[in-house]
């Protein structure tokens, strides 16, 4: 790996790590490296949709898009564990009933289950919405919204009015990140937003999550465990958070 290369690494490290950073964070960083250089630098990684240029500096793709990376990567990622996950939420699915389910690798996998019988279903995953378009019982409902081009799903304003005329009976959730001392996050602020409007809609809240999950904090808080019904995840679960499920009264699939 040529020494160009390994910076650019490096430079993507670094503001992966701190989520968000200053031009003047990357020089300290990078002190030998030009001016010039380190922008060229930033600008070629903006068009490799490795980091997002911001006025004044860089954003780390993970915090922009309120999921752990591109969905196209995300979804060769912990398949597995996804698929352990989407076998366990369909246990808790009933017909007749009012569902949302939400966006992102996790979601999509649980998407691609659902059985063919009769539900509402409201969801903002693009993705998701491809996959139960092959079923023909299910009236599947996309609401309107701002494009993030990165997890595949539509957020903002528009989607947050719709589901707030929605009661659903069930809300399946994916989630960036789970920390002790933050809660359920995710790294957009309207996404948050948009995933406690479907929280207060719903009489049962049903988190999607996978093990790797844990301990990722995130900007924006979505929820605590005691806005949680149902926490659904691989089985690798820490010790400590499966004590905290039980204190809170989440149960734990």
């Amino acid at each position: 790996m040529d020494s160009m290369e390994t910076r650019r690494n490096a430079i993507v490290e670094l503001i992966n790590t701190m989520g968000t950073v200053s031009f003047a964070q990357i020089k300290n960083a990078f002190p030998n490296v030009s001016e010039m250089t380190l922008r060229t630098d930033l600008k070629l990684l903006d068009e490799a949709n490795r980091i997002l240029r911001i006025h004044g500096g860089a954003k780390s793709v993970q915090v922009l898009i309120g999921t752990d990376d591109f969905l196209n990567r995300k979804s060769v990622r912990h398949i597995p564990e996804k698929q352990r996950i989407g076998e366990k939420a369909l246990t808790l699915l009933r017909e007749d009933t009012t569902v949302y389910v939400d966006s992102g690798s996790t979601a999509t996998v649980f998407a691609r289950m659902f059985p063919d019988q009769s539900n509402l279903i409201y969801t903002t995953g693009l993705s998701c919405a491809t996959e139960l378009a092959g079923l023909s019982r299910p009236t599947v409902m996309l609401p309107g919204g701002k494009l993030n081009r990165y997890s595949q799903s539509v957020f903002g304003f528009s989607a947050i009015k719709e589901l707030e005329r929605v009661n659903f009976h069930q809300a399946f959730l994916g989630i960036t990140g789970y920390h002790p001392g933050a809660g359920f996050t995710c790294g957009i602020s309207d996404e948050a937003i948009l995933k406690q409007t479907a929280i207060r809609q719903s009489e049962q809240v049903v988190m999607l999550m996978d093990s790797s999950k844990v301990g990722v904090k995130c900007s924006f808080m979505v929820c605590g465990l005691k806005e949680v019904d149902v926490l659904i995840s691989d089985g690798k679960l820490p010790d400590a958070l499966l004590e905290e499920c039980r204190r809170q009264g989440v149960t734990v699939l």
